[in-house]
């Protein structure tokens, strides 16, 4: 299935692009991140486990068990501090 992904902040600096379309065969979130990472190179840096990292399913907040469907947008960008 072809899925919209959208990168923000530090994370879209790190990989030198704001998104990208990918065809993937995760079924959700978290098997979508570990094919990003399994790229190697900024992916695996920046995707990491263990890295602070938000991620937003058709623009709504959610975790990585969120399934994921044909067309849907898909944005990962680092926690967000105020003052």
């Amino acid at each position: 299935m072809k899925v919209q992904i959208r990168y923000f902040a530090s994370v879209r600096e790190a990989l030198g692009k704001a998104g990208e379309t990918v065809d993937t065969t995760a079924p959700d979130l978290a098997a979508l991140r570990d094919e990003l990472i399994a790229r190697g190179g900024p992916h695996a840096t920046v995707l990491a486990r263990g890295r602070a990292v938000r991620v937003a399913f058709d623009q709504v907040m959610s975790d990585e068990g969120t399934a994921l469907r044909e067309g849907c947008e898909v944005a990962f960008f680092p926690p967000v501090t105020g003052g």
